[in-house]
């Protein structure tokens, strides 16, 4: 039942409704004045508020102020008996939602009230969303190094230093990045993130800088570069050592002048941004080889943050695998699995050429794959880090699956090219579901569809599981 509270020094006003809004089943209070309503809505928490413009000890206006400072997505109908446009107008520049006239129209006050409390709910549960959506994961381990890194992060976070971010793929740089940005003084601006090894080397400078239209044959409407969507945030350059000369060098001018020009545009437009680094190249070497500037090296590298290997801190995997394995296992609604002693030690003991990133596929795979326990023999059947998994492998527990190539097709069986091209696409897919054990996750990833196109595949050609 929402809460509602009314402010009105008209006693008539306020009684009558409260007796609306009560037949109505919303749960109601009301005070005559502004500055005990500014004390009930710190003390309580309401859903809506009702307040009187024109009020003796404090105006209506002045009470909307405060009580938005205090709880901003509070949301207010400003009530008044000598209302005018200039009125409302600036009763909704103050935060209002909507203004109303006395004596109030009961159909419009009612209409009112619910779209308000419509957009209070609308309001909390995008909050609720986003913070699910940005939560940022915790960087797991106790190890010396780890100790290392966080203690660096927050010195440097609340400084505006570029940072560069040097480690193996897979080894959480991106997620050292993103606690820079949490913890610095510009967390509620962006963070943009570019990819710069996935960006085509022609295409990398209007990715960052944006372009006018007209500027090339494809620009058929303005763009905005990632500096300007970072600006007064953090923009984070992922594979800096895969970036081109000319893009290294427009970015040195950009953080050497605080500056940037679209393609094809001849305006400079003034940028405030955080710029962090990563790359899991030796740019030393890179510099040598002519293909990473120096001055920008220098100027990225004001603080150097080095991710170990996962094999370099094998005390921390035992941590992130069981937060790995709660997590996946409540994502996928399913009772918590254990791992033995003895499967962890197995699990620390292999070479983790993809670092973190495989570690949490593994215990995916794991999960699905394995009993109530995950014993050592599930580790030494379903992953094996170097050579794929082998799923084929005797296991105590779990089915032996046998994967067969598909035969030759005879080519007469087809009357058309689509036909084949159907058969083929089955065959494909059947073989890739039996070679993964029918993990859908794994082989989706595998060739590179999503999981959702890959079901949608799988009812298409009718493929079942084997359950000889």
């Amino acid at each position: 039942m929402a809460k509602l509270l009314i402010i009105d020094d008209e006693r008539a006003i306020r009684s009558t409704l409260r007796e609306i809004l009560e037949y109505e089943n919303y749960d109601v209070e009301d005070i005559d004045n502004g500055i005990d309503g500014l004390e009930l809505i710190k003390k309580k928490k309401f859903d809506l508020v009702l307040c009187d413009i024109k009020m003796n000890k404090m105006d209506g206006m002045e009470v909307l102020e405060q009580a938005l400072a205090y709880s901003p997505d509070l949301p207010f109908i400003m009530i008044s008996g000598h209302g005018t446009v200039e009125t409302a107008i600036e009763a909704s520049k103050k935060g209002a939602f909507d203004f109303i006239s006395k004596p109030p129209d009961l159909n419009r006050l009612l209409i009112t009230v619910r779209n308000a409390l419509d957009r209070g709910t609308l309001v909390t549960e995008t909050k609720v969303l986003k913070r699910r959506a940005s939560k940022t994961r915790d960087i797991l381990g106790s190890s010396e190094s780890i100790g290392k890194i966080k203690e660096t992060i927050e010195r440097v976070a609340p400084t505006d230093a570029r940072v560069l971010i040097t480690g193996a793929n897979g080894s959480g740089k991106e997620l050292v990045a993103r606690w820079l940005h949490e913890k610095s003084n510009r967390a509620d601006s962006p963070l943009i993130e570019v990819n710069c090894a996935a960006i085509p080397s022609e295409l990398i400078e209007s990715e960052l800088f944006g372009h006018e239209k007209g500027s090339f044959t494809s620009a058929v409407k303005q763009r905005i570069g990632k500096f300007e969507l970072a600006n007064g945030g953090t923009l984070f350059l992922d594979e800096i050592g895969d970036m081109s000369l000319s893009a290294q060098a427009k970015v040195l001018r950009a953080l050497q002048e605080h500056k940037i020009s679209r393609v094809g545009g001849e305006k400079e437009l003034e940028v405030n941004v955080r710029v962090l680094a990563a790359t899991n190249k030796d740019l030393l070497k890179e510099i040598e080889d002519g293909n990473f500037r120096m001055d920008l090296y220098h100027r990225l590298n004001v603080i150097n943050i080095h991710v170990p290997h996962l094999t370099e801190r094998v005390e921390d995997i035992p941590e992130i695998a069981q937060n790995f394995l709660e997590e996946i296992c409540k994502d996928y609604g399913m009772p918590a699995k254990k791992i033995s002693d003895a499967g962890m030690s197995a699990l620390q003991a292999l070479p983790w050429t993809g670092n973190v990133r495989e570690l949490h596929n593994m215990i995916e795979r794991l999960i699905i794959l394995s009993d109530k326990s995950i014993t050592e023999h599930d580790v030494a059947a379903f992953a094996n880090p170097g050579g794929g998994t082998n799923i084929g492998a005797a296991h105590s527990s779990s089915a032996t699956a046998q994967v067969v190539k598909p035969a030759t097709p005879n080519y007469d069986n087809f009357n058309n090219f689509q036909d084949y091209k159907d058969y083929a696409e089955k065959e494909f897919i059947k073989f890739k579901l039996e070679k993964n054990n029918w993990n859908v996750s794994k082989t989706a990833d595998d060739i590179d569809i999503q999981r959702s196109h890959l079901y949608s595949k799988i009812e298409k050609f009718g493929l079942k599981r084997s359950t000889e």
